[in-house]
């Protein structure tokens, strides 16, 4: 059974002061770690930030606005167009502000990302292994 999901989009950045840019997002799931999802959004073969996501938050967000620390998630229409808008906060820079982006993915495709990920593990049946996590912590003590 494959237990590992991973879907390339193309999507839009916008940065503070910019217009929207095309980047790559590599969107990732793994059974072993049930609950995220890893987001890598590259450029010119350069990763320009790497986000783990709650899968869960992920698929609310398509729906409705979710969030309120560092990523926030909403659904967007422009046209005809549905999209899943993500702002992304980063660490302080050096005149106190924070660093700040939002980031637009055709919602169809992330929604049918989600699915797979709903085929290897459904919604309510994520496990985590905290017996074997708590034996590893407890025995390099």
């Amino acid at each position: 059974m494959n237990t590992f999901v991973h879907k390339t989009l193309v999507v839009q950045l916008r940065a503070e002061g910019t217009g929207r840019c095309p980047v790559l997002a590599h969107l990732s799931y793994d059974a072993d770690d049930p609950f995220a999802v890893t987001a890598a959004f590259g450029h010119d073969g350069r990763v320009l930030a790497c986000w783990r996501l709650d899968r869960e938050m992920l698929c609310a967000g398509l729906e409705r606005p979710v969030g309120v620390g560092d990523v926030r998630l909403r659904p967007a229409v422009t046209g005809a167009l549905r999209e899943l808008r993500m702002e992304f906060l980063g660490d302080v820079r050096p005149d106190g502000g924070r660093h700040h982006a939002v980031v637009f993915a055709w919602a169809p495709a992330v929604a049918a990302f989600l699915r797979e990920t709903h085929r290897i593990v459904p919604p309510g049946r994520e496990r985590v292994p905290v017996d074997a996590l708590l034996a590893e912590i407890l025995s390099t003590g």
